[in-house]
């Protein structure tokens, strides 16, 4: 049977998810949410003699029901593939008391090649099975790693092209000279004279924008995101957890069904998200304990009820985690609503006018799994200096942030579960603060100079993915107003 796909603004939605990720975004502003969360049909112990491909295919084809097993298989497959510079796709790496998630392994060292090496093969089969003819063009904003993945993973992809907005002074170096130099002739990148709230907010503007949706039809365009409100994003990024469990039960570092606790640092929220339907999937997860850095709007909602994103936007060292509005958490706000459209558009109406809301007790007692946890640019630091101090591991600045909120945790809580943090990043993605961290004396040195003072010290060889940008030349030098975003869009497409 088709599992379908409601809109989280108007529950008279109902889509397919072919249909669900080829439009990203619901014609009303919601996001695509599956009418229930399927059950695993496969044992944990099967689980834990399979692949990463294989996992995913017993995950991914209970939620993509209208692609068929070759479709599904082949996407998989081409997805998963030598990309990735280890078999394993995602290996655990046991430090500092926990097990850290290594989800950076893909072409663009951030954890969001698991799902984009896989988005663009779910586009296209969803084109062909709809029957579209349409260009379809990726809009996307980002606050650092979705850009290179989505742009990577659409490089000349046929029937699409896409367009990635950021804000132009909120990234790290290396993320921005990923973005710069990217090849493709079906590739745009975007600086926007403002924050990453204000790139997304201008997305969504445009997917909304119904006037704007007539011309793009009648030039022969239609928009589609890469961001993580695509559902075609959040499914990948479940099976990872899945993935983590069944190792964790193969290497006898859990026993049958004993719960493991997930940290994950967290921005838009999708990837913990993807922890909690897998946790309603049957996974045994105990705590899911969100970690955010100084811009802690997450924090502050877990331990109040409240969400208000009026207050100062902070740029820190974790810049994929600078956001204000985490658009993914409207999908948990639906479910805990029990599934009421009505409400949860009256709560994100709240969020665009007034800048916050506040949830019902009973939504909040839904919200026990969740632990909220933060840290300060100084806790950040630490920890990467602790890690490595005891283990000779480096960490990027995220998983950083994740491990601070675990230590933290773990003291007050005593809590000794089996932990899995996600490491979202490479080290090698932010060397300036994850150098400086270490030890001051590395202040003075370039970009590259660390780079390979970082190879030195981590003991790990310098990824193909910063080797491309040494010498590679800048190939987009687009900057706009944040005002000026859809006049951007025209101008590239030429409407």
């Amino acid at each position: 049977m088709n599992l379908m796909y409601n809109s989280t603004r108007d529950k008279n939605v109902k889509v397919t998810a072919s249909q669900a990720i080829l439009k990203g975004l619901s014609d009303d502003g919601g996001l695509f949410v599956p009418e229930s969360i399927p059950a695993l049909e496969v044992s944990l112990d099967a689980l834990a003699d399979m692949s990463y491909q294989q996992v995913a295919y017993e995950v991914m084809k209970l939620f993509l029901t209208d692609f068929t097993e070759e479709e599904l298989k082949n996407c998989i497959n081409k997805a998963y593939d030598d990309k990735f510079d280890t078999k394993e796709i995602a290996p655990l790496r046991e430090a500092a008391g926990a097990q850290f998630l290594e989800l950076f392994h893909g072409s663009t060292i951030a954890f969001k090649d698991m799902a984009l090496s896989i988005l663009p093969h779910l586009l296209t089969t969803s084109a062909k099975k709809n029957a579209v003819s349409n260009e379809i063009v990726i809009l996307t904003a980002t606050s650092g790693d979705t850009g290179k993945a989505a742009l990577a993973g659409f490089a000349d992809v046929d029937g699409t092209s896409i367009i990635v907005f950021y804000p132009k002074d909120g990234v790290s170096p290396i993320q921005e000279k990923q973005m710069l130099t990217q090849r493709g002739a079906n590739t745009k990148v975007v600086g926007i004279k403002g924050n990453f709230d204000d790139a997304q907010t201008g997305v969504k503007e445009m997917f909304n924008n119904k006037e704007l949706a007539e011309r793009m039809n009648k030039a022969g365009y239609q928009f589609s995101s890469a961001n993580s409100i695509n559902i075609g994003r959040l499914v990948p990024q479940i099976v990872y957890y899945v993935y983590a469990y069944a190792k964790l039960l193969k290497n006898k570092k859990l026993a049958k069904d004993e719960k493991m606790n997930v940290v994950v640092p967290t921005g838009n929220f999708g990837n913990i998200l993807a922890a909690y339907y897998a946790k309603n999937m049957g996974l045994p997860i105990g705590k899911l304990i969100c970690a955010s850095n100084e811009n802690k709007v997450l924090f502050d909602f877990f331990q109040t009820g409240t969400y208000d994103r009026n207050r100062e936007f902070m740029l820190t060292s974790s810049p994929s985690m600078d956001i204000l509005i985490s658009s993914n958490l409207e999908r948990l706000i639906y479910k805990i609503a029990g599934n009421d459209a009505k409400k949860c558009a009256d709560f994100m109406k709240a969020l665009s006018t007034a800048g916050k809301y506040e949830i019902t007790s009973d939504m909040k007692e839904q919200l026990e799994d969740f632990v909220g946890g933060y840290a300060t640019e100084e806790a950040t630091a630490k920890a990467i200096k602790r890690v490595y101090d005891e283990e000779g591991y480096i960490i990027d600045t995220h998983t950083a942030v994740a491990a601070q909120v675990y230590f933290d945790y773990v003291a007050k809580s005593n809590d000794t579960t089996t932990t899995v943090i996600a490491s979202t990043a490479s080290p090698y993605k932010f060397t300036r603060s994850v150098m400086n961290a270490i030890d001051s004396k590395y202040e003075k040195m370039t970009d590259f100079e660390l780079v390979d003072e970082l190879e030195k010290l981590s003991k790990v060889k310098v990824p193909q993915a910063i080797e491309d940008i040494r010498s590679a030349p800048v190939l987009h030098d687009i900057v706009c107003d944040k005002t000026a975003m859809q006049d951007t869009v025209e101008n590239i497409l030429g409407l």
